[in-house]
């Protein structure tokens, strides 16, 4: 996995932490839930990089 797909992947999960934060802290259940969305596709990303790693080696 390349180190932009790295820095991409772990940014996009920092920023549903973030989210999820936020919504919890305003009691907006939307933008929690979407920041849990955030963190689940980033570490399904993350996850389909190692598999590719995975078969390149």
């Amino acid at each position: 996995m390349g180190a932009k797909d790295k820095f991409e992947n772990k940014a996009e999960e920092l920023a549903g932490q973030a989210k999820e934060k936020l919504g919890k802290a305003t009691g907006d259940e939307k933008t929690e839930n979407e920041g849990k969305a955030d963190q689940t596709k980033s570490n399904l990303k993350d996850a389909g990089e190692k598999v590719k790693d995975a078969f390149r080696d």
